[in-house]
């Protein structure tokens, strides 16, 4: 991505194959603006049409993830939208990228601090920190996709509970729910994360992993027929690439895989 780039709500870091997104507001406990929304989107786009990229990190500036909306103009904040407003927070949406997005939850997460989170496809969470989806206790409706992601995360009784009810939880409770891969101590989540983004980064083939994150967030969109035909379309067209040599290759010599398939690579998403 262009390393000029330069953002004012987040900041943007590539090491190792990885990029570490930082919501970086931390005098308003990195709360969310339309700005922000914004310049994610654009860090987004970026890191997944940046071939030196295989995964992302979404954090937060210590000690909070994300404090929700920002409150700061008051009783107006929900009732003077843009004339472009959506609900969706960012465009695209983290599971529409075609590299692994974790969550590093490392703080408190709420509104749309947590449904940002859901949006991605992993998420290690603060064992002792607050979630909430609160909106309907402040008069408004939970967002970025949420009545769409927590139903297929957790299942549709305990997402009515969390959407409907707008109840505070803990780390411990959303790692027992399903909710995140991993609740560590608030001081782990991003050591955590980086491990596991690490471990992606070296051995799983980016194609290979753009086809299963495809077909895996589609699921819910077709019947068994259609993902049937999509997975043996894509094995096709994965096992035409020198990467499907390459992963047997480096298991059989005990060695890291030297992957060489950039996402260019994969099939356009059909239509459907």
């Amino acid at each position: 991505m262009d390393s000029t780039t330069r953002y004012t709500t987040l900041t943007v870091q590539v090491s190792d194959r990885i990029a570490t997104i930082t919501l970086n507001r931390p005098d308003r406990r990195n709360a969310f603006t339309r700005d922000m929304g914004t310049e994610l989107s654009h860090a987004y786009r970026a890191c997944d049409t940046d071939d030196n990229v295989r995964v992302l990190i979404l954090t937060g500036h210590p000690p909070a993830f994300c404090a929700g909306a920002d409150l700061s103009p008051g009783d107006t904040v929900f009732t003077t939208p843009a004339a472009d407003f959506s609900a969706a927070g960012v465009n695209p949406p983290a599971w529409r990228l075609r590299k692994p997005v974790i969550a590093a939850v490392n703080g408190h997460a709420i509104g749309i601090g947590l449904t940002l989170a859901l949006q991605c496809d992993l998420r290690i969470m603060a064992v002792d920190a607050t979630y909430a989806i609160p909106q309907v206790r402040r008069g408004i409706l939970p967002d970025a996709y949420s009545h769409w992601t927590l139903p297929r995360l957790i299942g549709i009784s305990r997402a009515a509970q969390l959407l409907l009810t707008g109840t505070t939880f803990d780390g411990r409770q959303a790692a027992d729910w399903g909710l995140s891969t991993q609740s560590v101590p608030a001081d782990r989540v991003l050591d955590t994360a980086y491990e596991l983004a690490r471990d992606l980064a070296v051995h799983t083939a980016p194609l290979s992993v753009a086809a299963a994150k495809r077909l895996l967030w589609s699921t819910f969109e077709h019947d068994a027929a259609h993902i049937g035909s999509s997975e043996t379309a894509l094995h096709l067209h994965l096992m035409s690439q020198q990467d499907a040599k390459e992963g047997v290759r480096a298991y059989l010599t005990h060695r890291p895989p030297n992957w060489t398939g950039t996402l260019d690579h994969l099939p356009p998403h059909p239509r459907s």
